[in-house]
């Protein structure tokens, strides 16, 4: 298989899945772009072992041990003949993005998959917001941090800002899927906020399964709501730190993810009646504006 044949198979993937994300990539220049794809597809690949629940969780991570070492020895190797390995191998060289991170990205998809030290029929949560940044750093802000390698970037600031950026997403994510997550048996909203307003685990599986909202469960939502807000301030912070090339598609992506929470909070914060979304026309009217910065940008670099 060739190395263009590769992120061919990529690119697929992330057209096919990466639906937010996907916007973004589309305003990058080619070889960045290239880059993104095979990132996104290898997360994907993760991320398909961990959520698949046809299998039990032993399973699961059995699965994943396997695909972790085959794409261990691949690193190693340089020798594949997956095109998801084939083409971040090359990405990893070309924008210089050390093994470690990309160790924490994997271990951050792994997190669900880890032995809990309660029975197997437990819901999954958090003791506190702490608890929930680092689970958020692990899933979102390494992902930030190989973003900005491929971005680029000279101030050494743009890291702690990419972290923070990273945190942002991921709060949003958490807000939008609290239902379904709760459904799954899993609860992120850390246990200290739930007790700050008179909540339990068991009043988010209550809410998930239809019981009615109330004002101290919209005020809960609101505090993690006014959390992602701020986060998403790192963000206007790390767009002039990145490359001209680049700086469209992190705008693209923050303002469809910052979008995300406005209409959260829009909504009084009813994530349980109706999952919320951006619609797809407002999405293409970002993807347009961010392709005319970015054809700007390299005209004026």
């Amino acid at each position: 298989m060739t190395l263009a044949e590769a992120y061919a198979a990529c690119r697929t993937i992330a057209r096919r899945e990466a639906k937010n994300f996907y916007y973004a990539f589309r305003v990058l220049p080619q070889h960045k772009s290239d880059a993104m794809c095979a990132v996104y597809a290898f997360m994907r690949r993760a991320d398909d072992i961990s959520d698949d629940e046809s299998l039990p969780i032993e399973q699961r991570r059995q699965a994943m041990s396997v695909w972790v070492e085959s794409w261990r020895t691949a690193r190693r190797s340089g020798v594949s003949d997956d095109p998801v390995f084939i083409a971040l191998n090359d990405t990893q060289k070309r924008f210089a993005i050390p093994d470690a991170l990309l160790e924490e990205l994997v271990q951050g998809t792994t997190m669900d998959l880890e032995p809990q030290s309660v029975a197997a029929e437990a819901i999954q949560t958090f003791a506190t917001f702490e608890d929930l940044y680092r689970y958020c750093y692990l899933v979102a802000s390494v992902v930030g941090l190989v973003c900005i390698r491929i971005f680029g970037y000279t101030d050494p600031r743009a890291e702690k800002l990419a972290e923070e950026t990273g945190v942002a997403f991921q709060l949003t994510n958490i807000l939008r899927d609290v239902k379904e997550d709760a459904e799954r048996g899993r609860v992120y909203l850390p246990q200290n906020l739930l007790h700050e307003f008179g909540s339990s685990t068991e009043r988010v599986e209550a809410l998930a399964h239809g019981a009615p909202m109330e004002s101290a469960d919209r005020a809960m939502l609101h505090q993690l709501e006014a959390k992602a807000a701020a986060y998403y301030k790192s963000a206007d912070k790390l767009l002039p730190l990145i490359d001209k090339d680049s700086r469209a598609a992190l705008w693209v992506l923050v303002t469809i993810y910052r979008g995300l929470l406005i209409r959260i909070g829009k909504r009084d914060s009813d994530v349980f009646s109706q999952r919320a979304s951006v619609p797809t026309t407002s999405k293409l009217l970002t993807l347009a504006q961010g392709m005319a910065m970015a054809l700007l940008n390299r005209a004026t670099s």
